[in-house]
Protein backbone atom coordinates (compact mmCIF):
# COMPACT_ATOMS: atom_id res chain seq x y z
CA UNK A 1 0.00 0.00 0.00
CA UNK A 2 1.28 3.73 -1.09
CA UNK A 3 1.68 5.72 2.21
CA UNK A 4 0.86 9.25 2.07
CA UNK A 5 1.56 9.90 6.24
CA UNK A 6 4.86 9.45 8.58
CA UNK A 7 2.99 7.48 11.37
CA UNK A 8 6.13 8.07 13.80
CA UNK A 9 6.33 11.43 12.89
CA UNK A 10 2.82 12.07 14.37
CA UNK A 11 3.32 9.86 17.70
CA UNK A 12 6.44 12.13 18.13
CA UNK A 13 4.74 15.49 17.25
CA UNK A 14 1.63 14.88 18.87
CA UNK A 15 2.74 13.19 22.86
CA UNK A 16 5.31 16.59 22.64
CA UNK A 17 2.11 19.06 21.66
CA UNK A 18 0.13 17.68 24.61
CA UNK A 19 3.34 17.90 27.18
CA UNK A 20 3.26 21.52 25.80
CA UNK A 21 -0.29 21.82 27.02
CA UNK A 22 0.30 19.89 30.53
CA UNK A 23 2.88 22.35 31.50
CA UNK A 24 0.17 25.43 31.28
CA UNK A 25 -1.83 23.80 34.20
CA UNK A 26 -1.61 21.68 37.61
CA UNK A 27 -3.70 19.18 35.75
CA UNK A 28 -4.95 19.24 32.29
CA UNK A 29 -8.36 17.20 31.38
CA UNK A 30 -8.19 16.45 27.63
CA UNK A 31 -11.73 15.62 25.69
CA UNK A 32 -10.68 12.58 23.36
CA UNK A 33 -12.52 12.72 19.96
CA UNK A 34 -13.24 10.30 17.81
CA UNK A 35 -11.77 6.61 18.52
CA UNK A 36 -8.58 5.33 20.77
CA UNK A 37 -8.28 2.05 18.83
CA UNK A 38 -9.44 0.63 16.00
CA UNK A 39 -9.41 4.54 13.94
CA UNK A 40 -10.29 2.75 10.74
CA UNK A 41 -11.61 5.85 9.11
CA UNK A 42 -7.96 7.95 9.76
CA UNK A 43 -5.95 5.00 8.41
CA UNK A 44 -8.62 5.02 5.45
CA UNK A 45 -8.21 8.77 4.48
CA UNK A 46 -4.41 8.94 5.68
CA UNK A 47 -2.83 6.22 4.12
CA UNK A 48 -0.01 5.35 6.96
CA UNK A 49 -1.55 6.39 10.09
CA UNK A 50 -2.03 3.53 12.15
CA UNK A 51 -5.55 2.38 13.56
CA UNK A 52 -3.86 2.35 16.83
CA UNK A 53 -1.62 5.54 16.52
CA UNK A 54 -3.63 6.86 19.60
CA UNK A 55 -2.88 4.57 21.60
CA UNK A 56 1.07 3.99 20.62
CA UNK A 57 1.33 7.69 21.35
CA UNK A 58 -0.90 8.07 24.77
CA UNK A 59 2.05 4.81 25.89
CA UNK A 60 4.41 7.63 26.44
CA UNK A 61 2.22 9.37 28.33
CA UNK A 62 1.13 6.74 30.22
CA UNK A 63 2.39 6.79 33.68
CA UNK A 64 1.17 10.05 34.24
CA UNK A 65 -2.35 9.67 32.85
CA UNK A 66 -6.23 8.33 33.73
CA UNK A 67 -8.84 8.00 31.83
CA UNK A 68 -12.25 8.71 32.16
CA UNK A 69 -15.00 7.13 30.48
CA UNK A 70 -18.74 9.42 29.83
CA UNK A 71 -21.29 7.78 28.24
CA UNK A 72 -25.26 9.48 28.02
CA UNK A 73 -27.62 8.01 30.12
CA UNK A 74 -30.46 7.94 27.28
CA UNK A 75 -28.01 5.99 25.25
CA UNK A 76 -27.91 3.04 27.30
CA UNK A 77 -31.48 3.74 27.62
CA UNK A 78 -31.88 3.47 24.12
CA UNK A 79 -29.34 0.56 23.40
CA UNK A 80 -27.80 2.63 21.07
CA UNK A 81 -25.20 0.83 18.56
CA UNK A 82 -21.47 1.53 17.61
CA UNK A 83 -22.31 0.73 13.98
CA UNK A 84 -18.56 -0.73 13.51
CA UNK A 85 -18.75 -3.24 15.87
CA UNK A 86 -22.30 -3.81 15.88
CA UNK A 87 -22.37 -3.70 19.65
CA UNK A 88 -23.95 -1.07 22.01
CA UNK A 89 -22.24 1.82 23.94
CA UNK A 90 -22.42 0.31 27.07
CA UNK A 91 -20.83 -2.81 26.00
CA UNK A 92 -18.68 -0.90 24.07
CA UNK A 93 -17.51 1.20 27.53
CA UNK A 94 -16.70 -2.16 28.59
CA UNK A 95 -14.96 -3.70 25.65
CA UNK A 96 -12.88 -0.25 25.40
CA UNK A 97 -11.72 -0.77 29.24
CA UNK A 98 -10.81 -4.44 28.98
CA UNK A 99 -8.57 -3.51 26.24
CA UNK A 100 -6.71 -0.52 28.01
CA UNK A 101 -6.14 -2.54 31.21
CA UNK A 102 -4.73 -4.94 29.25
CA UNK A 103 -2.31 -1.99 27.83
CA UNK A 104 -1.85 -1.35 31.69
CA UNK A 105 -3.68 2.15 31.48
CA UNK A 106 -5.40 3.71 34.87
CA UNK A 107 -9.25 3.61 34.49
CA UNK A 108 -10.20 6.01 36.77
CA UNK A 109 -14.16 5.72 36.66
CA UNK A 110 -17.01 5.86 34.11
CA UNK A 111 -19.29 8.63 34.41
CA UNK A 112 -23.50 8.67 33.60
CA UNK A 113 -24.36 11.63 32.27
CA UNK A 114 -28.07 12.98 31.90
CA UNK A 115 -28.77 10.93 34.41
CA UNK A 116 -32.80 10.25 34.56
CA UNK A 117 -33.12 7.38 37.45
CA UNK A 118 -33.89 4.76 34.01
CA UNK A 119 -33.73 1.48 35.67
CA UNK A 120 -31.31 0.14 32.50
CA UNK A 121 -28.77 2.58 33.54
CA UNK A 122 -29.56 1.81 37.35
CA UNK A 123 -28.45 -2.38 36.03
CA UNK A 124 -25.44 -0.96 34.35
CA UNK A 125 -23.93 1.20 36.77
CA UNK A 126 -24.61 -1.85 39.38
CA UNK A 127 -22.42 -3.99 36.92
CA UNK A 128 -19.68 -1.86 36.78
CA UNK A 129 -19.64 -1.29 40.82
CA UNK A 130 -19.36 -5.37 41.21
CA UNK A 131 -16.19 -5.41 38.87
CA UNK A 132 -14.75 -2.82 40.88
CA UNK A 133 -15.24 0.24 38.32
CA UNK A 134 -15.76 3.28 40.41
CA UNK A 135 -18.91 5.38 38.85
CA UNK A 136 -20.79 8.26 38.86
CA UNK A 137 -23.46 10.14 37.84
CA UNK A 138 -24.40 13.46 36.14
CA UNK A 139 -27.67 15.18 35.59
CA UNK A 140 -28.79 18.13 33.74
CA UNK A 141 -26.83 20.81 34.29
CA UNK A 142 -29.04 23.58 36.33
CA UNK A 143 -29.00 27.28 33.93
CA UNK A 144 -27.61 25.66 30.96
CA UNK A 145 -26.82 27.01 28.31
CA UNK A 146 -28.22 30.16 28.97
CA UNK A 147 -27.35 31.30 32.92
CA UNK A 148 -23.54 31.66 33.23
CA UNK A 149 -23.84 32.67 36.67
CA UNK A 150 -26.19 29.56 37.52
CA UNK A 151 -23.93 27.10 35.63
CA UNK A 152 -20.59 27.27 37.29
CA UNK A 153 -22.18 27.52 40.79
CA UNK A 154 -23.02 24.75 43.27
CA UNK A 155 -26.65 24.90 41.77
CA UNK A 156 -24.93 23.71 38.43
CA UNK A 157 -21.40 22.23 38.28
CA UNK A 158 -21.16 21.89 41.37
CA UNK A 159 -24.68 19.77 41.97
CA UNK A 160 -22.33 16.97 40.28
CA UNK A 161 -20.51 14.70 42.15
CA UNK A 162 -16.66 15.45 41.97
CA UNK A 163 -13.76 12.28 40.80
CA UNK A 164 -11.64 12.42 42.47
CA UNK A 165 -8.28 11.88 40.19
CA UNK A 166 -4.35 11.81 40.74
CA UNK A 167 -2.67 12.03 37.69
CA UNK A 168 -1.47 15.37 36.46
CA UNK A 169 -3.32 14.65 32.87
CA UNK A 170 -6.74 13.15 32.58
CA UNK A 171 -8.10 11.77 29.63
CA UNK A 172 -12.13 12.24 28.89
CA UNK A 173 -13.28 9.46 26.38
CA UNK A 174 -16.96 8.20 25.03
CA UNK A 175 -17.91 5.68 23.18
CA UNK A 176 -19.70 8.13 20.40
CA UNK A 177 -21.16 11.47 20.45
CA UNK A 178 -23.29 13.38 22.96
CA UNK A 179 -21.97 11.46 25.91
CA UNK A 180 -21.42 14.33 28.39
CA UNK A 181 -17.45 14.75 27.51
CA UNK A 182 -17.27 18.22 27.41
CA UNK A 183 -19.62 19.09 30.33
CA UNK A 184 -17.56 16.68 32.05
CA UNK A 185 -14.79 18.48 31.65
CA UNK A 186 -16.13 21.59 32.73
CA UNK A 187 -17.65 20.38 35.70
CA UNK A 188 -14.34 18.79 37.08
CA UNK A 189 -12.70 22.33 36.56
CA UNK A 190 -15.10 23.90 38.46
CA UNK A 191 -14.59 21.51 41.67
CA UNK A 192 -10.92 21.42 41.02
CA UNK A 193 -10.95 25.35 40.87
CA UNK A 194 -12.54 25.35 44.23
CA UNK A 195 -9.86 23.06 45.37
CA UNK A 196 -7.74 25.56 44.49
CA UNK A 197 -5.81 23.64 41.60
CA UNK A 198 -5.11 25.27 38.13
CA UNK A 199 -6.91 22.50 35.88
CA UNK A 200 -7.39 23.41 32.17
CA UNK A 201 -9.16 21.88 29.49
CA UNK A 202 -8.15 20.93 26.00
CA UNK A 203 -9.35 19.20 23.31
CA UNK A 204 -7.62 16.17 21.04
CA UNK A 205 -9.42 15.78 18.12
CA UNK A 206 -8.34 14.27 14.75
CA UNK A 207 -10.65 15.67 12.51
CA UNK A 208 -11.05 17.96 10.67
CA UNK A 209 -7.64 19.03 10.11
CA UNK A 210 -7.40 22.49 10.96
CA UNK A 211 -4.23 23.50 9.09
CA UNK A 212 -5.75 21.40 5.65
CA UNK A 213 -7.80 23.56 3.48
CA UNK A 214 -11.67 23.72 4.08
CA UNK A 215 -12.11 21.92 1.07
CA UNK A 216 -9.63 19.91 0.96
CA UNK A 217 -10.79 15.75 0.52
CA UNK A 218 -9.25 14.69 3.99
CA UNK A 219 -11.60 17.87 5.74
CA UNK A 220 -14.61 16.85 3.06
CA UNK A 221 -14.41 12.99 4.02
CA UNK A 222 -14.85 14.28 8.09
CA UNK A 223 -18.44 15.98 6.98
CA UNK A 224 -19.27 12.49 4.89
CA UNK A 225 -18.51 10.76 7.59
CA UNK A 226 -20.67 12.89 10.20
CA UNK A 227 -23.24 13.66 7.52
CA UNK A 228 -25.72 12.08 9.84
CA UNK A 229 -24.90 14.57 12.76
CA UNK A 230 -25.59 17.71 10.07
CA UNK A 231 -21.39 18.49 11.09
CA UNK A 232 -20.22 21.27 8.67
CA UNK A 233 -16.43 22.25 8.46
CA UNK A 234 -16.40 25.85 8.62
CA UNK A 235 -13.64 28.42 9.27
CA UNK A 236 -12.61 29.47 12.47
CA UNK A 237 -13.67 33.29 12.44
CA UNK A 238 -12.49 33.54 15.98
CA UNK A 239 -9.24 32.18 14.87
CA UNK A 240 -8.76 34.41 11.82
CA UNK A 241 -9.64 37.59 13.71
CA UNK A 242 -7.33 36.86 16.84
CA UNK A 243 -4.19 35.92 14.78
CA UNK A 244 -5.44 36.59 10.88
CA UNK A 245 -5.02 32.98 10.41
CA UNK A 246 -7.16 30.93 8.43
CA UNK A 247 -8.05 27.74 10.27
CA UNK A 248 -10.70 24.72 10.05
CA UNK A 249 -12.89 23.45 12.49
CA UNK A 250 -16.93 22.65 12.51
CA UNK A 251 -20.18 24.01 12.92
CA UNK A 252 -21.04 22.77 16.52
CA UNK A 253 -17.51 23.68 18.05
CA UNK A 254 -18.09 27.20 16.79
CA UNK A 255 -21.07 27.59 18.21
CA UNK A 256 -20.64 26.58 21.16
CA UNK A 257 -17.18 28.93 21.94
CA UNK A 258 -18.87 31.92 23.03
CA UNK A 259 -20.81 29.62 25.29
CA UNK A 260 -17.28 27.63 26.29
CA UNK A 261 -15.36 30.70 26.59
CA UNK A 262 -17.78 32.47 29.39
CA UNK A 263 -17.78 29.74 31.45
CA UNK A 264 -13.82 29.35 31.34
CA UNK A 265 -13.62 32.96 32.19
CA UNK A 266 -16.35 32.35 35.14
CA UNK A 267 -14.39 29.45 36.18
CA UNK A 268 -10.64 30.67 35.56
CA UNK A 269 -11.47 34.59 36.13
CA UNK A 270 -9.31 34.85 32.39
CA UNK A 271 -9.48 34.18 29.24
CA UNK A 272 -7.06 31.06 28.45
CA UNK A 273 -8.45 30.36 24.48
CA UNK A 274 -8.92 32.81 21.77
CA UNK A 275 -10.72 30.27 19.71
CA UNK A 276 -11.77 26.63 19.13
CA UNK A 277 -8.80 25.83 17.27
CA UNK A 278 -6.63 26.95 20.28
CA UNK A 279 -8.34 24.66 22.65
CA UNK A 280 -6.89 21.97 19.93
CA UNK A 281 -3.46 19.83 20.53
CA UNK A 282 -4.06 18.02 16.78
CA UNK A 283 -1.01 17.61 14.64
CA UNK A 284 -2.06 15.57 12.13
CA UNK A 285 -1.76 17.95 9.41
CA UNK A 286 1.87 18.37 10.01
CA UNK A 287 2.63 14.49 9.30
CA UNK A 288 1.20 14.22 5.28
CA UNK A 289 4.27 13.23 3.52
CA UNK A 290 2.54 13.01 0.09
CA UNK A 291 -1.11 15.00 -0.23
CA UNK A 292 -1.69 13.40 -3.49
CA UNK A 293 -1.83 9.89 -2.12
CA UNK A 294 -3.83 11.00 0.78
CA UNK A 295 -6.41 13.29 -1.74
CA UNK A 296 -6.92 10.38 -3.17
CA UNK A 297 -7.73 8.29 -0.16
CA UNK A 298 -10.14 10.52 0.95
CA UNK A 299 -11.86 10.67 -2.32
CA UNK A 300 -12.36 7.16 -1.73
CA UNK A 301 -13.70 6.98 1.24
CA UNK A 302 -16.03 10.42 0.70
CA UNK A 303 -17.87 7.25 -2.08
CA UNK A 304 -17.53 4.64 0.46
CA UNK A 305 -19.74 6.44 2.82
CA UNK A 306 -22.24 7.39 0.54
CA UNK A 307 -22.56 3.72 -0.81
CA UNK A 308 -22.76 2.87 3.33
CA UNK A 309 -25.52 6.07 4.16
CA UNK A 310 -27.21 4.79 0.96
CA UNK A 311 -27.52 1.59 2.69
CA UNK A 312 -28.67 2.54 5.81
CA UNK A 313 -31.71 4.85 4.22
CA UNK A 314 -32.39 1.44 2.29
CA UNK A 315 -32.62 -0.07 5.55
CA UNK A 316 -34.49 2.34 7.25
CA UNK A 317 -31.74 3.54 9.45
CA UNK A 318 -31.38 7.36 8.04
CA UNK A 319 -33.33 9.92 5.80
CA UNK A 320 -32.34 10.84 2.81
CA UNK A 321 -31.07 14.06 3.12
CA UNK A 322 -27.67 12.11 4.72
CA UNK A 323 -26.34 10.29 1.66
CA UNK A 324 -27.73 13.45 -0.84
CA UNK A 325 -25.29 15.75 1.62
CA UNK A 326 -22.62 13.34 1.02
CA UNK A 327 -23.74 13.12 -2.87
CA UNK A 328 -23.06 16.95 -2.74
CA UNK A 329 -19.48 15.91 -1.97
CA UNK A 330 -18.96 13.85 -4.43
CA UNK A 331 -20.19 16.57 -6.69
CA UNK A 332 -17.91 19.45 -5.37
CA UNK A 333 -15.06 17.24 -5.89
CA UNK A 334 -16.23 16.23 -9.58
CA UNK A 335 -16.42 11.84 -8.49
CA UNK A 336 -18.96 9.35 -8.92
CA UNK A 337 -19.36 6.28 -7.55
CA UNK A 338 -17.26 4.63 -10.25
CA UNK A 339 -14.23 5.80 -8.32
CA UNK A 340 -14.25 2.20 -6.52
CA UNK A 341 -12.84 0.53 -9.55
CA UNK A 342 -14.61 -3.08 -8.54
CA UNK A 343 -18.36 -1.46 -8.79
CA UNK A 344 -18.46 -1.80 -12.51
CA UNK A 345 -17.53 -5.80 -12.59
CA UNK A 346 -19.69 -6.44 -10.14
CA UNK A 347 -22.72 -5.16 -11.87
CA UNK A 348 -21.68 -6.29 -15.07
CA UNK A 349 -21.68 -9.79 -13.81
CA UNK A 350 -24.72 -9.70 -11.64
CA UNK A 351 -26.46 -8.69 -14.50
CA UNK A 352 -25.65 -11.43 -16.98
CA UNK A 353 -25.55 -13.95 -13.76
CA UNK A 354 -28.94 -12.66 -12.34
CA UNK A 355 -27.39 -13.06 -9.17
CA UNK A 356 -25.28 -11.24 -6.41
CA UNK A 357 -22.25 -10.67 -7.43
CA UNK A 358 -19.12 -9.22 -5.16
CA UNK A 359 -16.02 -7.80 -6.50
CA UNK A 360 -12.13 -7.17 -5.38
CA UNK A 361 -9.40 -5.36 -6.99
CA UNK A 362 -5.82 -6.87 -6.14
CA UNK A 363 -3.35 -4.78 -7.67
CA UNK A 364 -4.42 -4.29 -10.91
CA UNK A 365 -6.44 -7.18 -11.53
CA UNK A 366 -10.31 -7.52 -10.65
CA UNK A 367 -11.42 -10.91 -9.73
CA UNK A 368 -15.28 -12.01 -8.48
CA UNK A 369 -17.50 -14.24 -6.71
CA UNK A 370 -20.97 -15.03 -7.21
CA UNK A 371 -23.16 -16.24 -5.00
CA UNK A 372 -24.95 -20.42 -6.05
CA UNK A 373 -26.73 -22.77 -4.27
CA UNK A 374 -23.77 -24.26 -2.19
CA UNK A 375 -21.71 -20.69 -1.54
CA UNK A 376 -23.27 -16.95 -0.61
CA UNK A 377 -21.39 -14.29 -2.69
CA UNK A 378 -18.63 -13.15 -0.39
CA UNK A 379 -17.76 -16.76 0.33
CA UNK A 380 -17.09 -17.07 -3.68
CA UNK A 381 -15.12 -14.28 -4.13
CA UNK A 382 -12.67 -15.10 -1.11
CA UNK A 383 -12.01 -18.85 -2.56
CA UNK A 384 -11.35 -17.41 -6.15
CA UNK A 385 -9.55 -14.48 -4.61
CA UNK A 386 -7.04 -17.08 -2.57
CA UNK A 387 -7.37 -19.21 -5.21
CA UNK A 388 -6.04 -16.42 -7.64
CA UNK A 389 -3.05 -15.41 -5.60
CA UNK A 390 -2.12 -19.03 -4.74
CA UNK A 391 -2.06 -19.63 -8.84
CA UNK A 392 -4.28 -22.63 -8.04
CA UNK A 393 -6.29 -23.53 -11.07
CA UNK A 394 -10.20 -22.97 -11.08
CA UNK A 395 -11.07 -26.05 -11.48
CA UNK A 396 -9.34 -27.58 -8.24
CA UNK A 397 -11.65 -27.16 -5.79
CA UNK A 398 -10.33 -26.48 -2.35
CA UNK A 399 -12.97 -27.94 -0.09
CA UNK A 400 -13.58 -31.31 0.46
CA UNK A 401 -16.87 -32.61 -0.62
CA UNK A 402 -16.42 -34.57 2.54
CA UNK A 403 -16.16 -31.31 4.42
CA UNK A 404 -18.79 -29.60 2.25
CA UNK A 405 -21.46 -32.04 2.13
CA UNK A 406 -22.39 -32.48 6.30
CA UNK A 407 -21.92 -29.01 6.64
CA UNK A 408 -24.75 -28.26 3.94
CA UNK A 409 -26.96 -31.08 5.15
CA UNK A 410 -26.98 -29.09 8.69
CA UNK A 411 -27.51 -25.90 7.18
CA UNK A 412 -30.80 -27.87 5.35
CA UNK A 413 -28.87 -27.01 2.00
CA UNK A 414 -28.72 -23.29 2.58
CA UNK A 415 -25.27 -21.66 0.51
CA UNK A 416 -22.29 -21.28 3.12
CA UNK A 417 -21.37 -17.76 4.23
CA UNK A 418 -18.19 -16.54 4.66
CA UNK A 419 -17.18 -17.57 8.37
CA UNK A 420 -18.32 -20.89 7.82
CA UNK A 421 -16.11 -20.95 4.56
CA UNK A 422 -12.86 -19.94 6.64
CA UNK A 423 -13.79 -22.56 9.10
CA UNK A 424 -14.19 -25.14 6.54
CA UNK A 425 -11.00 -24.09 4.63
CA UNK A 426 -8.71 -24.02 8.44
CA UNK A 427 -10.36 -28.17 8.60
CA UNK A 428 -9.06 -29.03 5.10
CA UNK A 429 -5.91 -27.10 5.47
CA UNK A 430 -4.71 -29.70 8.17
CA UNK A 431 -4.40 -32.67 5.09
CA UNK A 432 -4.43 -30.48 2.26
CA UNK A 433 -0.91 -28.17 1.67
CA UNK A 434 -2.50 -26.40 -1.07
CA UNK A 435 -5.71 -25.24 1.09
CA UNK A 436 -2.82 -25.00 3.19
CA UNK A 437 -1.12 -22.35 1.31
CA UNK A 438 -3.98 -20.50 -0.21
CA UNK A 439 -5.23 -19.49 3.05
CA UNK A 440 -2.16 -18.11 3.61
CA UNK A 441 -2.98 -15.03 0.84
CA UNK A 442 -5.94 -13.97 3.10
CA UNK A 443 -3.82 -11.49 4.60
CA UNK A 444 -3.17 -9.99 0.67
CA UNK A 445 -6.47 -8.92 1.17
CA UNK A 446 -6.18 -6.59 3.82
CA UNK A 447 -7.04 -2.75 2.38
CA UNK A 448 -8.62 -4.13 -0.84
CA UNK A 449 -11.98 -2.53 -2.47
CA UNK A 450 -14.30 -4.31 -2.83
CA UNK A 451 -18.22 -4.04 -3.88
CA UNK A 452 -21.47 -6.04 -3.93
CA UNK A 453 -23.89 -5.37 -6.40
CA UNK A 454 -26.26 -6.32 -3.90
CA UNK A 455 -26.26 -5.16 0.31
CA UNK A 456 -24.78 -7.31 2.70
CA UNK A 457 -25.70 -8.07 6.05
CA UNK A 458 -25.30 -10.37 8.82
CA UNK A 459 -22.45 -12.66 9.16
CA UNK A 460 -20.97 -12.35 6.21
CA UNK A 461 -20.80 -8.18 6.67
CA UNK A 462 -19.16 -8.84 9.86
CA UNK A 463 -16.78 -11.38 8.44
CA UNK A 464 -15.17 -8.86 5.27
CA UNK A 465 -14.90 -6.95 7.93
CA UNK A 466 -12.65 -8.84 9.91
CA UNK A 467 -10.03 -9.17 6.96
CA UNK A 468 -9.90 -5.68 6.72
CA UNK A 469 -11.68 -5.25 3.35
CA UNK A 470 -12.84 -2.08 2.25
CA UNK A 471 -16.57 -3.23 1.01
CA UNK A 472 -18.97 -1.08 -0.62
CA UNK A 473 -22.27 -1.92 -1.82
CA UNK A 474 -24.98 -0.84 -4.00
CA UNK A 475 -28.35 -0.27 -1.95
CA UNK A 476 -30.32 -3.00 -3.28
CA UNK A 477 -31.50 -5.76 -1.79
CA UNK A 478 -30.73 -9.65 -2.86
CA UNK A 479 -33.92 -11.04 -1.96
CA UNK A 480 -37.26 -9.86 -2.01
CA UNK A 481 -37.57 -11.11 1.50
CA UNK A 482 -38.52 -8.93 4.21
CA UNK A 483 -36.72 -11.65 7.25
CA UNK A 484 -33.37 -11.61 4.56
CA UNK A 485 -33.06 -7.74 5.27
CA UNK A 486 -31.90 -7.86 8.73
Amino acid sequence: MRTGFDNKKYIKLQSKKIKERIKMFDKLYLEIGGKLFDDSHASRVLPGFESDAKIQMLKELKNDLEIIFCINAGDIEKNKVRAEHGITYDIEVMRLIDNLRALGFTINSVVVTLYKNQPSVDAFLKKLERNNIKTYIHRFTKGYPLDINTIVSEEGYGANSYIETTKKLVLVNAPGPGSGKLATCLSQLYHEQKRGINAGYAKFETFPVWNLDLKHPVNLAYEAATADLKDVNMIDSFHLSAYNEPAVNYNRDLEQFPLLKAILYKINNKNIYNSPTDMGVNMVGHCITNDKIVQEAAKKEIVRRYFQEMNNYKLGIVDIEVPEKIKILMNELEIDENLIKPRQAALKKAELEKTQVVAIQIKNKIITGKASKILSAPSALIINAIKHLSKIPDSIDLLSPTILEPMLKLKNNKPLQLQEVLIALSICSVTNPTVKDAIKQLDKLKDCDAHSSHIITNGDLKALKELKIKLTCDATFATSNLYDKN
